[in-house]
Order: structure tokens, then sequence, then C-alpha cells
């Protein structure tokens, strides 16, 4: 017969470390960072208002980043549907601000680092290959303006619209 090994008991300090009381205690650092978001949030949209007209990059539609439909959810409490906006906030306002400074970098630096990266943005595969001297020279000013893809004939299509969500 198999010998069935029992997990080890946890000590004291184990179970406060995945204690409800120990969640409720770091929930004022999670909430912290509010600040920041909205700030980030300002800075990327009054960046882009005043700086994209000027460079010829079209605004990045905050209304696409997010989205907050959770609240919707029968299935959720009260304090379940406020978290879930929470971050639906944050990762939006991250992936708005990501959109904001890849259009900056496809202006001003369009260049692939020579290592590769775990996650690249939406704009990364417009950029030079890091090393092509001769390309940078000859590319690098339709690559600066090569945001038609970007314009509103390609963004509204019935494959990638969607009214099924809320949109601010």
């Amino acid at each position: 017969m198999p010998t069935v090994k029992l997990p080890a008991r946890e000590s004291g300090r184990q179970r406060f470390l995945h204690s409800r009381a120990l969640v409720i205690l770091t929930s004022p650092v999670i909430w912290s960072c509010v600040v920041p978001l909205v700030l980030l949030d300002a800075a990327g949209t009054i960046y882009q208002a005043i700086c994209f007209p000027v460079y010829g990059i079209p605004k990045v539609r905050r209304r696409d980043y997010l989205i907050f439909d959770r609240h919707r959810l029968d299935y959720l409490t009260m304090a379940d549907k406020f978290n879930c906006e929470y971050c639906a906030y944050a990762n939006g306002i991250l992936a708005y601000f990501t959109e904001i400074a890849a259009r900056t970098e496809q202006y001003w630096c369009p260049i692939k680092h020579a290592r590769q990266l775990k996650r690249t943005h939406s704009r990364y595969e417009h950029f030079l290959a890091h090393g092509d001297a001769a390309g940078y020279r000859t590319r690098f000013p339709a690559i600066r303006r090569a945001f038609a893809d970007l314009l509103p004939s390609h963004r509204h299509t019935p494959e990638n619209s969607s009214d099924t969500n809320l949109h601010t």
C-alpha cells in the first residue's frame, strides 16, 4: 500500500501570512497606487494632446483601454466589484500609457533592442533592426510617419468592433 504524505502543519507565522487579516492590512498599499495611476493617466492624456498633433502621431483613444463592465456581474459582492473595477482601471491606464509611449518611440527612436524583449508593444514590429545604420538613414523618415494602420478606416471594422462593452 502506498504511503500518503500529509502536508506539514503550518506554523503560527505561516498561518498569519496567509490570513485574511494580513490581506486587509495590505489593502492600503494596493489602493495607494491609485494616486500615481491617476497622475499617469493625466500626464499621458495631456502629453499626447499637446505633442502628438505637432509630431503628426494619431492620438490614443483612452476609451479603447478602459472598460468597466465587471460591476454588472451578479455573482460578485460589492467589494469584489469595486476591486475588479480598480484592477480594470490600473491595467487599462498602464496599457493606454504603453500605447502612448510606443507611438512616441516609433516617432523618435524606432530601433529594436539588441536582446529579445519578453513582450513587445504594438508598434515594435515597425522598428528597424538593431545595428542597421544604413536602414536607419534611409528608412527612418518613413517609419516616423508610418501610422496609417491606426487611422479610423483601419480601426473600425466589423471584425474588431464590439458594442457589448461599456466604454468610458
